[in-house]
């Protein structure tokens, strides 16, 4: 499956309001897209990642807008 490395942006990690934004976005595309290795439509188990500010995290999909667009996002401060 490929994958891009992109650097978590939300100065508060892969929590609440960032973890949502990015579930809702992955939830209504065509295609599965992991980060890694859990379901990036699941708000709660994007959030058991623990991932922090500045944490490099792997964004995989066979779908290739599906995860640009999805790494975009990992790559926003989603809590600004």
């Amino acid at each position: 499956m490929p994958s891009k490395s992109v650097v978590v942006g939300s100065s508060v990690g892969l929590h609440a309001r960032p973890a949502a934004v990015i579930a809702e976005a992955a939830g209504e595309l065509d295609a599965e897209v992991t980060i890694n290795g859990v379901d990036a439509s699941s708000a709660l188990l994007l959030m058991t990642l623990g991932a922090s500010c500045g944490d490099s995290v792997e964004v995989a999909s066979e779908d290739e807008a599906a995860l640009e667009q999805i790494a975009a996002l990992v790559e926003k401060d989603l809590d600004a």
